[in-house]
């Protein structure tokens, strides 16, 4: 599907050409004939490198905005405007989160030809992560500390919105396996409304990978989750998907951004997935001792806790959730690039080394000291 030259961050820590074309004059034309915020001659600042979507800063007389185009196989207008909605939530709840624009019909997305289109206000925080990649570790620890604070401050404002299940499984991180008694059954009912999924399963002895990886870390946790109560969450939560701004000596969250994995998880799993996305540094060439970032952990955790207390319970829930956190969001970029971009050395990486890899990384000693540390955290 590439139709460019602009390079995109890869599975690998590389630059590689992007499955998808940049944004147009020609598709900027036509949003400003859309939305307000867009007017008179345009021109593009910047372009994203993150590789599942297509993305870019715009000026025009009425100032900078973000627009954010991606297939409709991934997002039709429906379901992109279920993250907006959430978003709003959040707003209105008085987390710093990003301004999503309306156009002169009111739609906050926008379908035409093969794409889905939204525009975003560009906040005036800075972006000091816009060039890492979403798995490289944050070694700041009191960007860490302050990280963990606002993820809570979200929680905080996610209490009390009731909405359905993400209609779609595609690169969204969901909690259904973690939450069922029986995992693999579950997948296999889920798998006749997944044909790509399904087809690239096929050819793999998946369930006897999974009782090896995931089934002996899952044993026990399914009726511990339950006691989790159902929350919409961010679920990507990563320094690069923050706007700073210094205050005194520090800095702090100034805006909260890309809500694309969003679905209603819990506050546990989201904060596990902060720590798996902040504190490992997964794209290390040897995941030794020297991947592990415990005390930017325990500094994502404590920033937490001093919005929203944790029982010693509920962060060793915490701890045991970490090796299974990923499996659902990598089965759907199995999904998605079996089934969207057709790239199998892609599909291969994101079922052998995401969903089978991450879980087996958490058995070696660099794994079992994080978990150590955040047992003895609670």
């Amino acid at each position: 599907m590439n139709a460019s030259d602009h390079l995109v961050q890869g599975l690998r820590n590389d630059a590689v050409a992007a499955d998808w074309p940049t944004i147009s004059d020609s598709e900027i034309a036509w949003l400003r004939g859309r939305f307000p915020q867009i007017d008179g001659d345009s021109r593009l600042l910047w372009r994203s490198p993150r590789p599942l979507s297509a993305a870019a800063i715009v000026e025009s007389r009425a100032g900078r905005v973000f627009v954010k185009r991606q297939h409709r196989s991934v997002r039709t207008a429906a379901s992109l405007t279920e993250e907006h909605r959430f978003i709003a939530h959040l707003g209105a709840a008085g987390v710093p989160v990003v301004h999503v624009l309306r156009d002169h019909g009111g739609s906050t997305a926008l379908e035409h030809g093969d794409w889905t289109y939204e525009v975003h206000a560009v906040c005036a925080g800075l972006d000091l992560y816009r060039d890492a990649p979403s798995w490289a570790p944050l070694t700041d620890l009191a960007q860490a500390w302050e990280a963990g604070r606002m993820l809570a401050t979200l929680h905080g404002g996610s209490t009390g919105y009731c909405a359905p299940q993400r209609s779609t499984h595609l690169l969204v991180a969901r909690d259904d396996l973690i939450r069922a008694a029986d995992p693999i059954a579950t997948l296999k009912r889920q798998l006749h409304d997944r044909p790509a999924l399904a087809d690239y399963l096929a050819n793999k002895s998946w369930e006897s990978d999974l009782r090896q990886s995931m089934v002996p870390w899952h044993a026990g946790i399914a009726a511990r989750v339950q006691t989790e109560p159902v929350l919409w969450a961010h679920n990507d939560w990563h320094a690069s998907n923050l706007l700073w701004r210094r205050e005194g000596d520090g800095m702090v969250v100034d805006t909260v951004f890309d809500f694309g994995l969003a679905s209603p998880t819990s506050a546990l799993f989201d904060l596990a997935t902060a720590i798996e996305r902040n504190a490992i540094a997964w794209l290390a060439p040897e995941r030794d001792a020297h991947a592990v970032h415990a005390d930017t952990a325990l500094a994502l955790l404590d920033g937490y806790r001093q919005v929203l207390p944790l029982s010693a319970q509920r962060v060793l829930l915490l701890a045991d959730l970490l090796p299974l956190v990923h499996v659902d969001f990598a089965l759907s970029e199995v999904e998605y690039f079996h089934g969207v971009t057709g790239s199998s050395a892609d599909a291969d990486l994101a079922y052998h080394d995401f969903l089978l890899g991450h879980a087996d990384w958490f058995r070696t000693g660099a794994g079992q000291s994080l978990l150590a540390v955040l047992y003895e955290a609670a």
